[in-house]
């Protein structure tokens, strides 16, 4: 244990994600839903702050969903931030962070102009209509006001979207490099596992399985802001190689 090493960036989202978590079960113990105010809210929900855009990076729904992004953070951003220095990492994370919610946004805003004919429709909504028309629907069907109520209504949080991004990276800079996945008893090099992964997830946000909660989309804008990045960076030059 004494020869892991953490670099110091890594180290502090570390202890900053557990933090929050720790918080928001101290907070729910009050009765009171810390997502509420840190997790990213629609831009044109009621609810939405200024700050969410960064601190929904610092929010985890549940212990699952906490360990695997940060054992992931710890796994691939170690290696990464030895490999470009802290503040280069720390611009990657924060980056393909709101890249995440940015493409997030954009298919909510998509969702929400092919119910309304606006995407910016907080005008011809409320929380108490919206929840009356999902059982007494009028101008809108129980389906579509359940989609603007999720959205207007539903907190996006974690650090998935980020996490994706590493990925990515890791997959451009270590092609080669043999990864261990659960259920798969071989080795398998990223190079092959980390566009199937991408596909995944493209495919589950397309099709929209009903009780589907993940962002999907949000994965998929950490990973292509990821990939626009490292071309960005390699094109100058700014690796001193790439390792097979």
């Amino acid at each position: 244990m004494n020869n892991i090493h953490i670099p110091p960036v890594v180290k502090n989202l570390l202890i900053i994600n557990v933090l929050f978590f720790a918080a928001t079960w101290v907070f729910e113990s009050k009765n009171i839903e810390l997502a509420e105010y840190l997790g990213a809210f629609y831009v044109d929900s009621p609810y939405f702050k200024i700050w969410q855009p960064i601190t929904y990076m610092f929010m985890h729904g549940g212990f699952t969903h906490i360990l695997f992004n940060m054992f992931a953070l710890f796994s691939f951003g170690s290696i990464l931030e030895t490999r470009w220095g802290a503040k280069r990492f720390i611009n990657f994370y924060l980056i393909t962070g709101l890249g995440a919610l940015a493409l997030q946004w954009a298919v909510q805003a998509f969702e929400i102009y092919q119910i309304t004919g606006t995407p910016l429709a907080h005008n011809v909504m409320s929380l108490s209509s919206l929840e009356d028309r999902m059982f007494n629907p009028s101008q809108f069907s129980p389906s579509q006001a359940a989609t603007l109520y999720d959205i207007y209504f539903g907190p996006m949080v974690g650090a998935s979207g980020a996490i994706f991004g590493l990925l990515v990276a890791f997959g451009m800079l270590y092609p080669n490099l043999e990864l261990y996945i659960m259920f798969i008893p071989v080795p398998v090099k990223a190079k092959y596992i980390i566009p199937v992964y991408i596909l995944i997830e493209l495919s589950l946000g397309v099709a929209k399985f009903q009780g589907d909660s993940i962002a999907h989309f949000a994965h998929l804008g950490g990973a292509l802001l990821g990939f626009i990045l490292v071309k960005l960076w390699k094109d100058k030059n700014t690796f001193y190689d790439y390792y097979d």
